[in-house]
């Protein structure tokens, strides 16, 4: 069984994927080629947003975003605890100050109503998380960012394709970020990354950045980055692009299923009416989290964890935040486990992963 079935879609595609790359091949433009700037314009249609610049993967993205603004060492950047550690880690390379706000507990985003006490003199952005697959409260958000003064990032590394209050992820925001590393929901077949923006400025500062701070040929008129999408990975997301849509339309069938399925046997994220989910991953909540995992792998049935340990609790943050600082954070994150979610998951093997989880919790 797969947790993340990616050969399934290729088999559905192949010939598309290999036209494309066929073509890449047959015009050697592997770098900044046509098709970098075609998924470009198809990206930005798709969300309704004026730019989109691709990037070599998701975290080159929010660093793209936070050097577009002009981050520096001392600023404060308000984001939340639960994420992957690309969240922070981008804050921290910087030289910034990562201050964390904690989740709501039924959404496991960020907790809006939290977010003002903590804005100070200091605080220079906000980078909510649209985690796993669901949009955060941008609203609520983006008008607290507007009372202060500060700029709004939206992590959208797990929820492209998700919709809030019936806009797109990707276009909720001043600038948004997401990741197509392959198991996310659009994956290419390695790292690539996208900001998107609707602020002329700002879409061609990153321009700049992502080729060295490089204005035009030899000229350079920023320290950045070489944090360019390859052009094969373009042409193979070009390829998935055609079937993203009935791909997210399976993620909701599949979801709806293990909703219903899963009913009173185990807590699930709450995806709030306003919202609709991409599902990059479909996660419960379990009691003796270890014991569950080691029982479903007996079963056949693969797990995982995102994420185990929160962001103020890693090593690498020791002395500078406390344990118990973010009890929902601390809390969710010794108890959520993810199951098998993918566009192909078949009933038959849905219903084994349910049964496998009634076993594992010792239900009938």
């Amino acid at each position: 069984m797969e947790f993340i079935d990616l050969k399934s879609q290729q088999k559905r595609i192949q010939k598309q994927i290999q036209e494309r790359i066929n073509t890449v091949l047959t015009n050697g433009q592997y770098i900044m080629g046509p098709e970098v700037f075609e998924l470009e314009e198809r990206l930005a249609k798709y969300t309704g947003s004026k730019h989109c610049i691709s990037n070599a993967n998701g975290t080159d993205a929010l660093m793209l975003a936070l050097m577009a603004i002009g981050i520096k060492p001392g600023d404060e950047v308000i984001t939340t605890p639960f994420s992957f550690f690309a969240t922070s880690e981008v804050i921290s390379f910087f030289g910034a100050v990562p201050v964390f706000v904690d989740i709501d507990r039924e959404t496991y985003n960020i907790d809006a109503s939290l977010i003002e006490e903590k804005i100070t003199k200091k605080t220079k952005a906000i980078i909510p998380v649209s985690l796993y697959g669901q949009c955060a409260d941008y609203e609520a958000i983006e008008a607290i960012a507007a009372k202060h003064g500060i700029v709004t990032i939206e992590d959208a590394a797990q929820s492209f394709g998700a919709t809030y209050k019936g806009k797109k992820s990707c276009n909720l925001t001043t600038i948004s970020c997401t990741s197509f590393f392959p198991s996310k929901p659009l994956g290419c077949y390695g790292d690539g990354g996208a900001c998107f923006t609707n602020d002329d400025k700002i879409a061609e500062k990153i321009k700049v950045l992502r080729t060295h701070g490089q204005a035009r040929r030899y000229y350079h008129t920023d320290i950045g980055m070489n944090a360019r999408l390859d052009t094969l990975q373009a042409a193979i997301l070009l390829a998935k692009m055609e079937i993203f849509d009935d791909e997210i339309q399976l993620r909701h069938k599949v979801a709806a299923r293990y909703n219903k399925l899963l009913e009173g046997i185990a807590p699930i994220q709450r995806i709030l009416p306003e919202n609709t989910s991409a599902y990059a991953q479909y996660t419960i909540e379990v009691d003796n989290r270890d014991s569950f995992i080691e029982k479903m792998k007996t079963l056949g049935v693969p797990t995982a964890v995102h994420y185990p340990i929160p962001l103020h609790l890693q090593p690498v943050y020791a002395g500078q935040y406390q344990k118990g600082a973010y009890p929902k954070s601390e809390l969710a994150a010794s108890r959520v486990v993810s199951l098998p979610m993918h566009p192909y998951l078949d009933e038959e093997t849905q219903d084994e992963v349910v049964k496998a989880v009634k076993v594992a919790l010792g239900q009938k």
